[in-house]
């Protein structure tokens, strides 16, 4: 079979502009917009700090930083770059602020808390994924949402990305036919993998597993590459390779007396920013970023299965393993008419490997340009066909392919840039988490879970027309 070129990706030319869903402040004329942030870890102090203060400076202002932590505060406040008021309690922070959006980058389980007290104070709010972490939180959000007459964003910056737009193109064209079942395989490395392991996300009860915390990213591509919502999940799980896993322990890499002989020894004193962040300020509130991944007390899983039946009648068999040697993803979509099938990062399938120690740091850049003669692929076969077509998008160097800054842009920028309902809100949040919960539950009580045993959503066999 001859592999030929067929179609370049054009920025989702000709793809219907929706309005905005959301309340925006990005479209009144004079003045930024006003942000305040609650939680100035790695992530709210990177994209949602230092990329927006250096990118979109022209409309947005930071007017509050909330932290538990006083000196991870003061340490984000310099590294943003901003001089707004820093405050240790989010409802003061709020009042005194008088912000336009909330922004919300704490530990995935207390997002429910802030989300809820913005929106009851009138403040719209923009939060990072997951939405949150079980089916009662997620409730209280809803409801708060419906009463407040105010807006939640979820931050699913995948979805930006110009290789996943591509995707949803194809499929939204009708490419392979109905679409009937899905393959999707996401790999991390043993060096992200393990940093998962090493943080808060390593316990059940701080980022409600894997299950939420990272696949919530990948439930929700499904969800919006298949314009559909999940009905009922079967999953299994184990925590064979982290955790108690382990002949020896320590508390952390940088005091362990085992450091010589453990190949996940991490040493963090070469990350300044990280130094900053976290090792200066642990005598605040004690938190080591740098943990053990051998910890006895580490209780979410490592290897991941699930199958997940959607309301429109597609089948998706989905995996994610924590130890791989190589980080990517693989998909496959089957149709009536044919098979589409897409990857990210596989090392024997792009022309140039990545250095997997540094991936993850790659991956959680702002940079926004082409990879120089480097393409994705998504390579589409007809049924009875003796040849395939090959359709390529650039390769973006950062900000996971290029997502992050898209979608910064889309919502504070130009909100009306809205293809194929790419700007996500609550519905899409919880129906991603509540993939997530709901493997949680199968595993634990060993049966399929339907959705709706977690909430009074109806699940929709078409998202959006």
């Amino acid at each position: 079979m001859e592999r030929r070129n067929f179609i370049k990706y054009t920025a989702a030319a000709g793809a219907s502009l929706m309005l905005h869903p959301f309340e925006s402040f990005a479209l009144q004329p004079g003045g930024k917009i006003k942000l305040a942030m609650v939680g100035t870890g790695h992530r709210g102090s990177s994209l949602w700090g230092k990329t927006l203060v250096t990118s979109f400076a022209d409309v947005v202002e930071f007017v509050g930083l909330c932290d538990i932590n006083p000196g991870r505060l003061e340490t984000a406040k310099r590294i943003m770059g901003v001089s707004c008021k820093t405050y240790s309690n989010f409802v003061d922070m709020v009042k005194d602020a008088k912000p336009d959006y909330v922004i919300v980058t704490t530990v995935d389980s207390t997002h429910d808390d802030f989300i809820v007290q913005a929106l009851n104070m009138g403040v719209n709010v923009i939060t990072e994924k997951p939405m949150t972490t079980d089916e009662v939180k997620c409730k209280r959000i809803l409801d708060a949402e419906k009463k407040s007459g105010k807006k939640v964003t979820v931050a699913f910056n995948y979805r930006h990305s110009v290789h996943n737009m591509q995707v949803k193109e194809l499929l939204a064209n009708n490419r392979i036919g109905k679409v009937t079942s899905v393959d999707f395989n996401w790999y991390l490395n043993v060096f992200h993998g393990a940093d998962y392991f090493r943080r808060w996300h390593g316990f059940v009860g701080k980022g409600g597993s894997l299950w939420v915390h990272k696949a919530t990213h990948h439930f929700d591509l499904i969800n919006w590459w298949l314009n559909s919502e999940p009905v009922e999940v079967s999953a299994y799980g184990a925590l064979e390779h982290y955790g108690k896993n382990n002949d020896f322990r320590g508390v952390n890499c940088r005091t362990c007396e085992h450091k010589n002989k453990c190949k996940f020894y991490w040493d963090m004193s070469q990350d300044k920013r990280l130094m900053e962040l976290y090792a200066d300020n642990e005598k605040h509130d004690g938190y080591l970023r740098d943990g053990c991944v051998w910890r006895n007390e580490i209780d979410i899983w490592d290897k991941m299965s699930a199958q997940i039946k959607y309301a429109n009648g597609v089948i998706v068999n989905y995996s994610l393993t924590t130890y791989s040697p190589y980080e990517g993803w693989q998909i496959a979509f089957n149709g009536m008419k044919g098979r589409l099938e897409t990857w990210e990062d596989i090392p024997y399938l792009q022309k140039t490997p990545d250095d997997q120690a540094k991936r993850h740091a790659v991956e959680m850049s702002d940079a926004d340009d082409a990879i120089k003669g480097e393409v994705q692929e998504i390579m589409v076969m007809d049924n009875f066909a003796k040849d395939y077509e090959v359709y390529t998008t650039a390769k973006i160097k950062g900000g996971h392919g290029g997502g992050d800054i898209r979608m910064l842009r889309r919502i504070f920028v130009d909100p009306t840039d809205n293809p194929h309902h790419v700007l996500a809100g609550t519905r899409e949040g919880a129906m991603s988490v509540l993939i997530g919960i709901a493997a949680r539950k199968s595993i634990a009580e060993g049966r399929p879970v339907k959705i709706t045993e977690l909430t009074d959503l109806v699940p929709k066999a078409q998202t959006f027309a």
